[in-house]
């Protein structure tokens, strides 16, 4: 048992889940990182904490169910969830041929069903929480035409609604569930995509890309907020208010 708040945090060996995993153990929770392979180095918090990690794939109901016994056999309560494994192929979306009904099946796994897979077996432990809170890493391509493909802009459109839809189910149990909806950050995904980023940092308002660290933030403000449940909040730098 631990007195520190606990948290889950899928996809967190890099980007945007490594940067929440970090910032949770900055600010002083338990993080139980979960990932398909394992970080480059481990997670840690600057006073020496270290994140538990568990490999698993999101789209294995057996490997979530592992990863949540295990936070239950080692800290033996559950206060935070953040789903933000995530999968995509990068593809145009008028390029139909472009995309296999295989490609279909592997992000909706993963960025949908995945995230519900991973409330509903956190959802016992989050019952004995008195302050439970799940954010889902949905994207801005959930909310506006546009992405990586046209699978992945409907997968998070998909995550949005579950959101929405569990955050009413979840509700009357004590479980806030939100998500934030990035734009364009610089993550090893976007790495390749340097014209997409300098367009982003030409229009945008506030004139960069986002930082995982700037996705983090959103994060933990979500998970604070103790009146606020079935919102998406846009990260984006204002990108949404351009046309």
């Amino acid at each position: 048992m631990t007195d520190r708040r606990v948290a889950l945090v899928t996809g967190a060996s890099s980007g945007i889940g490594r940067a929440v995993a970090e910032r949770l153990l900055h600010d002083g929770s338990e993080v139980v990182a979960v990932s398909r392979t394992a970080p480059e180095r481990p997670i840690a918090s600057p006073d020496g904490r270290a994140a538990l990690h568990v490999l698993g794939d999101v789209s294995s109901e057996q490997d979530v169910a592992r990863a949540v016994a295990e936070v239950g056999d080692r800290f033996g309560r559950l206060d935070a969830v953040v789903n933000s494994a995530g999968y995509t192929r990068y593809v145009a979306h008028e390029d139909l041929d472009g995309i296999s009904v295989d490609d279909w099946h592997r992000i909706l796994d993963v960025n949908v069903i995945g995230a519900w897979s991973v409330v509903k077996a956190a959802a016992t432990l989050l019952d004995r929480s008195e302050d439970a809170s799940v954010v889902n890493v949905s994207s801005m391509a959930g909310i506006r035409v546009g992405g990586s493909s046209l699978p992945y802009a409907v997968s998070k459109a998909a995550l949005n609604q579950l959101t929405r839809t569990l955050a009413r189910a979840l509700g009357p149990r004590g479980i806030r569930v939100n998500a934030v909806a990035p734009g364009f950050v610089d993550t090893p995904w976007t790495s390749d995509y340097q014209d997409r980023r300098a367009q982003v940092v030409e229009i945008a308002p506030l004139r960069r890309a986002a930082t995982p660290a700037d996705v983090a933030e959103a994060v933990v403000l979500l998970l604070g907020a103790r009146y606020v449940t079935g919102e998406i909040l846009l990260v984006d730098g204002g990108l949404s208010l351009v046309d």
